[in-house]
């Protein structure tokens, strides 16, 4: 068997099977227990947008002073996020306490790929400014030019002209 032939086909293999791997992104929130309500709104949308492009999130709430006494104000605030976010994914880790932080993770519904897949097979038509859409504007651009748009050069009678072959060669006397 031939050596360099096992190892290429080896290499083929692991380049195919690299292709239909993901990999888990987990991206990261953090919070505050006593979070004002439009930034809560704020931290809401980054986490939907996250879970939306398949992503998993690590939500994190930091305590200070104080705000370590009172855990059941975190708890609150990650399940009440949990519930806001139901519809795109799901709790992967439960809220638990880790020091100063409270963690929780929740990933989405849908895989990655899929994600891709369904962005790949939707048409993205923008809308120019002048409320056409530009898909239609390369059909425009395709019209083919009309006959008497040709240069003058190629109008004209074609020019003669010898060929080496048919010229005279000196000849020695």
């Amino acid at each position: 068997m031939d050596y360099g032939k096992f190892k290429y086909e080896a290499a083929l293999k692991a380049r195919e099977s690299r292709k239909n791997q993901t990999q888990t992104i987990v991206k990261e929130i953090k919070l505050r227990p006593k979070i004002d309500p439009h930034d809560y709104g704020t931290k809401r949308g980054h986490v939907e947008r996250f879970l939306k492009a398949g992503d998993k999130v690590k939500v994190t709430i930091m305590f200070r002073g104080r705000e370590q006494s009172r855990p059941e104000l975190g708890f609150r605030l990650l399940q009440k996020l949990a519930d806001d976010v139901t519809e795109l994914g799901f709790v992967e880790a439960q809220p638990k306490q880790d020091g100063r932080n409270m963690i929780m993770v929740i990933g989405p519904h849908r895989r990655k790929t899929e994600v891709k897949a369904t962005q790949a097979a939707a048409p993205s038509r923008v809308p120019s400014p002048r409320g056409e859409a530009q898909a239609e504007a390369p059909a425009l651009a395709e019209a083919p030019a009309p006959a008497e748009a040709e240069s003058p050069v190629e109008a004209e009678s074609p020019v003669e002209v010898e060929s080496p072959a048919a010229a005279p060669t000196p000849t020695d006397a």
